[in-house]
């Protein structure tokens, strides 16, 4: 059955939200408002950005949402439901989450199993062993300038030649969507159970110049949705 984007979206949706029933109706709420709302996990599918067999990061994993939506899209395209024309989502061989919220660890485990895996940990000191593709997504701004070169620098270690790294950035020159963004992100970190901590941003072409400076190839994608935003994806490859 051929699938359209919309109708896509919503058995999207649907699918990888269920999971997070066991994990009680914050969890599953949250999930729905989150997938919902937010334009990247669609452009990850539709792009196709995420290659086939893939051992994925995902730093700053939350409940694990990433992993839902991947696993879900495969699920639906294995059963014949997907949109002409739109690469085929990965088979995801491994899929690790790392986040230092332990509330958000443990709904992440009781929604979802293999190949999924979640662990307690800050991205600043955590070993990350080796991937295929890195996840960061909306989560750089929550440490400081030098944690942030250190963090990238370890990304390019852990990657391949021609590894990849997806990640969402504010463009802290981008005025009042800049600043209406990092109302909201506060405003989820704080129902997400953090405290309200101190960001640190950045021009968009300052994010740039350090990712080419460790050798990364960079392309951009404005990543708002309907909302007026300042938020970027970042699709960065290295060598």
């Amino acid at each position: 059955m051929t699938l359209s984007p919309e109708t896509l979206r919503q058995r999207l949706l649907d699918r990888a939200s269920a999971p997070y029933r066991a994990a009680g109706k914050f969890a599953y709420h949250f999930a729905r408002g989150k997938l919902g709302g937010d334009p990247m996990f669609l452009a990850l599918l539709q792009r196709g950005l995420i290659p086939d067999r893939s051992r994925i990061l995902d730093l700053g994993c939350g409940q694990g949402l990433l992993a839902a939506w991947l696993l879900a899209a495969r699920q639906l395209y294995d059963a014949g439901e997907w949109p002409a024309g739109w690469p085929a989502p990965a088979q995801v061989a491994d899929i690790r989450g790392i986040d230092m919220l332990a509330s958000d660890i443990r709904r992440a485990r009781e929604a979802l199993g293999a190949p999924a895996r979640f662990e307690l940990g800050d991205m600043r000191d955590v070993d990350f062993e080796q991937a295929d593709v890195v996840v960061i997504m909306d989560v750089l701004h929550y440490v400081d300038r030098p944690a942030q070169e250190d963090v990238l620098r370890r990304v390019r270690d852990a990657l391949p030649p021609g590894g990849l790294l997806l990640t969402r950035v504010g463009d802290a020159r981008a005025g009042w969507g800049f600043q209406l963004s990092n109302w909201v992100d506060r405003t989820v970190a704080f129902f997400r159970g953090n405290r309200l901590p101190p960001l640190h941003c950045r021009p968009l072409t300052d994010w740039i110049q350090s990712l080419e400076a460790l050798g990364f190839s960079v392309e951009t994608a404005p990543m708002n949705g309907d909302l007026p935003f300042a938020n970027v994806m970042l699709v960065a490859r290295l060598g």
